[in-house]
C-alpha cells in the first residue's frame, strides 16, 4: 500500500490552516490522488469548529510528529519552529503559503507556492481553477470560510483583491449568503469562556525567532475586549510561565475586537520595549491599545519584527 502523503497547516491550527488541509484532500480525491490524508498539529478553535459542524465533518487526526522521510505538504506556514516535530527530516514535496519565508531550508527540490495574499485558500483556488478541477459546495464553503477568516469578513488589511475575487466566486458555488455565514462563523470564534489562560494563550500563537531571540505573537478574537481583560492577571501568569519554560525574550498577546476593528495587546518579557518602539505607545499596566490594529501578519509582526 502506498505511503499516505500529510497534509497540514501551522501548530496552533486556524481555520485557514484546517479548511485549506481538508479541501486540499477532497480535491486530491475527486481527482485520482488517494493517498493524501489531512491531518493537524494542534487542537481547533471553535470557530473551525463552527464550519466542521455546519459542513457535518469530522475533525482531522491529531499529529505530535513525523518519522524520517514521510512525504508531507506544508500549508499556510513554512518555518520549521512552526511545523510539526521531525519535519527537519520529513520529504516536504510543496508548500502553499502567504507568510514570509523564514528558516526554511530542504535537501531536495520541492514546488513552493508562496504569495501576499490574505490567505492560503485563495491560492490554493487559483491553482484548483488553473489545473481545471471541478470545485464541489464542501470544498468551496471551506476555502470560503478559510477567507473569511484570515481577512475578518474583507475587512482586514491583509484583504488583497484576489480574496475578494475568490470570495466572491466562492460563494456563489456554495450558495451562501458570505455576510451572514461569515458574521456567525467569526461570533462563534469569539466564545472564549470555556478555555483556560493556558488554553487562551496558545490557541492562536505563532513562535518566531530572530537573531538568537525567541519571542512568541498570540491573538484571538472577540466581541468585548473588556471581557478578556477580566483574565489579565492569570493571563499574564500563564504567559511567565511560557516566557520561561521557553526562554523567550517577549510574548506579545493580542486581544482583537473583530467588530471595531481594534487589538489591546498585553506585552511581557525582557524585551517587552520593542512594543513600545514598534507602535510608539507606552506600556500601562503591560498593556497598549493600538487603534486600527487587527492583522498579526500585516501590522503586529512587521512592526515588532523590525525593533526586535
Amino acid at each position: 500500500m502506498e505511503e499516505k502523503v500529510l497534509i497540514f497547516g501551522h501548530k496552533s491550527p486556524d481555520t485557514d490552516s484546517i479548511c485549506s488541509s481538508i479541501a486540499c484532500e477532497i480535491l486530491d480525491k475527486k481527482n485520482g490522488k488517494q493517498f493524501t490524508k489531512a491531518v493537524r498539529l494542534g487542537n481547533i478553535n471553535k470557530e473551525t469548529q463552527y464550519v466542521l459542524n455546519y459542513l457535518g465533518l469530522e475533525i482531522p487526526e491529531l499529529i505530535e510528529k513525523v518519522e524520517e522521510g514521510q512525504m508531507v505538504v506544508l500549508l499556510d506556514h513554512n518555518e520549521f519552529n512552526q511545523s510539526v516535530n521531525g519535519i527537519e527530516k520529513a520529504k516536504i514535496l510543496s508548500v502553499v503559503d502567504h507568510h514570509r519565508i523564514a528558516n526554511f531550508e530542504t535537501s531536495e527540490p520541492l514546488f513552493y507556492t508562496c504569495k501576499p495574499y490574505g490567505c492560503t485558500s485563495t491560492i490554493i483556488f487559483e491553482e484548483i481553477k488553473q489545473l481545471g478541477y471541478e470545485i464541489g459546495k464542501t470544498e468551496a464553503i471551506l476555502m470560503a470560510s478559510a477567507i473569511i477568516s484570515d481577512t475578518l469578513l474583507l475587512k482586514s488589511p491583509t484583504t488583497t483583491e484576489y480574496d475578494k475575487k475568490a470570495l466572491e466566486e466562492l460563494a456563489k458555488i456554495a450558495n451562501i449568503d458570505i455576510n451572514e455565514y461569515g458574521l456567525e462563523m467569526l461570533k462563534a470564534g469569539t466564545d472564549l469562556d470555556d478555555f483556560t489562560e493556558e488554553q487562551l494563550i496558545n490557541l492562536d500563537a505563532k513562535n518566531l525567532e530572530k537573531d538568537g531571540q525567541k519571542f512568541v505573537i498570540a491573538q484571538v478574537n472577540t466581541i468585548s475586549i473588556e471581557d478578556v481583560l477580566k483574565r489579565q492577571e492569570k493571563l499574564e501568569d500563564a504567559i511567565n510561565k511560557e516566557i520561561e519554560n521557553k526562554g523567550l525574550s517577549l510574548f506579545v498577546f493580542g486581544i482583537t475586537d473583530i467588530l471595531n476593528s481594534n487589538t489591546e495587546i498585553i506585552a511581557l518579557g525582557s524585551k517587552s520595549e520593542v512594543v513600545e518602539k514598534a507602535f510608539g505607545k507606552k506600556l500601562e499596566n503591560n498593556r497598549a491599545f493600538l487603534e486600527g490594529v487587527v492583522s498579526r501578519k500585516k501590522q503586529l509582526l512587521p512592526a515588532i519584527d523590525k525593533n526586535i
